[in-house]
């Protein structure tokens, strides 16, 4: 019977404890609340970096062994330069990536050549050169583990970060 007694008091104790945040629907936001034409999260604030990779895409990926952008990689450099140029308060950075497989410094000179290919995108798509950056980080920042093609293709990348 104490047993019960006891749940029951441990049961309302942890209800009333909870307690529902106050709403003030005079507090003015410049997070966008509405859900966007596109997919994509509610609640981010348009022009941040957080737009830039939620509704535009911050990578893209290549082919082994090749630094030549792919058709699909050249359709997101387009958007990525269109916000680009809408909000030129950013500067860049554009990481090039590499898979585990070849050497450490075979690697960085592939990622080096991916950056700079984004680069060239960037900048003929009417993006300033002054305000992008490369750096290579070969094969040393993988984002997936693993020694098989699914892996592989999603660390050949480069990775536009917005300063």
């Amino acid at each position: 019977m104490k047993l019960r007694f006891l749940s029951i008091f441990a049961a309302a104790a942890l209800l009333a404890a909870c307690e529902s945040a106050p709403t003030d629907t005079n507090i003015k936001s410049n997070v966008v609340q509405t859900q966007p034409s596109g997919p994509g999260p509610v609640g981010i604030q348009k022009g941040s970096k957080e737009d830039f990779v939620a509704n535009v895409g911050d990578r893209v990926f290549f082919d082994f062994d090749k630094s030549s952008l792919r058709a699909d990689a050249k359709a997101s450099l387009d958007k990525q330069a269109a916000w680009l140029k809408a909000y030129p308060n950013y500067a860049l950075t554009v990481e090039g990536h590499a898979d585990e497989r070849g050497t450490r410094d075979y690697n960085l000179a592939l990622g080096e050549k991916r950056a700079n290919s984004v680069k060239e995108y960037l900048v003929a798509a009417g993006v300033a050169a002054t305000r992008v950056k490369t750096v290579s980080f070969g094969k040393e920042r993988p984002v997936a583990l693993g020694s098989n093609e699914a892996a592989w293709s999603q660390n050949r990348r480069g990775v536009t970060v917005l300063n």
